[in-house]
């Protein structure tokens, strides 16, 4: 089960997908808990079932219990900030000085390494498309210490795990039509 189980799932054209998600697990820009958590942070996100299932369980040998709660905390309150931040900024100027009325404590008590919190909200956000979200966290990490590159890196591992659940996605209903 795990990584392996969802590379073998793909259909040639998803071949990509496969390659970047086999490489990304094997990322050395990347500790194992931020890796893993950022890969399931996203995976909570993206909203398929199989590809969330089969990367939990994978990331269970790699996280403990306490990451593993911050990663699914990180993926739930980024899902409401990233539409209440991005709603906040298409509204206008007139909406700005809006108080945001969120309770939002996971976010300074996570249970993990700030920076680690901080990784996997990042990788939500942009996987959301949240512009004030992705740039709060990136501003965060970078005064955390975290280099370009170990932020890039979450980028691109949730960029990847986002297309898996894509293409999962489309196996599922293109599956019903045959």
């Amino acid at each position: 089960m795990g990584i392996a189980e969802l590379r073998n799932g793909f259909p040639d054209w998803a071949k990509d997908t496969k390659l970047n998600l086999g490489s990304l697990t094997r990322s050395k820009d990347l500790n194992e808990q931020q890796l893993w958590g950022t890969m399931l942070a996203v995976a909570a996100s993206a909203g398929n079932a199989t590809v969330l299932r089969e990367i939990d369980a994978e990331a269970k040998e790699h996280l403990s219990e306490a990451a593993r709660d911050a990663a699914f905390a990180a993926a739930t309150v980024m899902a409401m900030n990233n539409v209440a931040y991005r709603s906040r900024a298409w509204l206008g100027d007139d909406y700005s000085g809006v108080r945001m009325g969120l309770r939002m404590n996971v976010i300074s008590n996570p249970g993990v390494e700030k920076a680690d919190f901080e990784l996997w909200s990042l990788a939500v956000s942009a996987v959301n498309g949240c512009e004030h979200c992705l740039n709060a966290h990136e501003h965060t990490l970078r005064e955390e210490g975290l280099s370009r590159e170990t932020i890039w890196e979450a980028v691109k591992v949730a960029g990847t795990v986002r297309a898996a659940a894509q293409a999962y996605d489309i196996l599922a209903t293109t599956a019903s039509d045959d």
